[in-house]
């Protein structure tokens, strides 16, 4: 069997500003009320402006999240290719496949535990969304089509990145990474470096 590649940790990183998480919620029920799938006595255009709040929300958090991937593509990518006798063909697009695709059953286990259902969408439409921003753009920039639909661009954007280069597929069983909140990594730093002081 071949060897088990440690991949570098993916820290992911809270983020504030630009509403609350309530909007979210609102957001959502403003759109299944503005389909007709929910009852509401609120006009049609506060519906609208509390839909598009909740889209702008999650365009802003899916933009932070890519922030995270597409940190951690770079340092996989530093890591596994670092040497003169590295596989030229594996590059970002390999790690991005991975973590969407085929990620470790321990990364699959902890995303479960923090309520994260559907990790293929979440993770390609952050990439998309990242490859598209660099920064969350302001709200006014945004055609009412994209805040409306901005899961569909974010999808095609996903693959968009994936076809920018000829990538080798990574086989999910060959590697192992962990995924931690960023709180969460820093006390694990923590004990790390107190326990040796304890010991001595």
């Amino acid at each position: 069997m071949a060897d088990i590649l440690q991949l570098p940790p993916l820290i992911l990183h809270p983020f504030s500003g630009g509403g609350e998480p309530a909007d979210l919620m609102e957001g959502s029920k403003a759109s299944l009320a503005l389909q007709g799938l929910i009852a509401s006595e609120e006009e049609e255009s506060v519906l609208y402006r509390r839909m598009v709040a909740g889209r702008y929300q999650e365009i802003r958090m899916l933009l932070f999240l890519g922030k995270d991937l597409f940190r951690w593509l770079r340092q996989a990518v530093e890591h596994l290719c670092s040497g003169a006798d590295a596989d030229k063909r594996i590059a970002e697009q390999s790690f991005a496949a991975l973590i969407v695709e085929d990620p470790p059953e321990s990364v699959k286990r902890k995303l479960e535990g923090w309520g994260v259902s559907d990790r293929r969408a979440v993770f390609s439409r952050a990439i998309g969304i990242h490859s598209l921003f660099e920064e969350p753009p302001p709200v006014e920039s945004l055609s009412p089509v994209f805040l409306k639909n901005y899961h569909r661009y974010a999808d095609h954007a996903y693959i968009c990145f994936q076809h920018l280069k000829p990538f080798l597929p990574l086989d999910g069983k060959r590697f192992k990474f962990e995924i931690y909140a960023s709180e969460e990594y820093a006390r694990l730093l923590s004990d790390e470096w107190e326990r040796p002081s304890e010991s001595g």
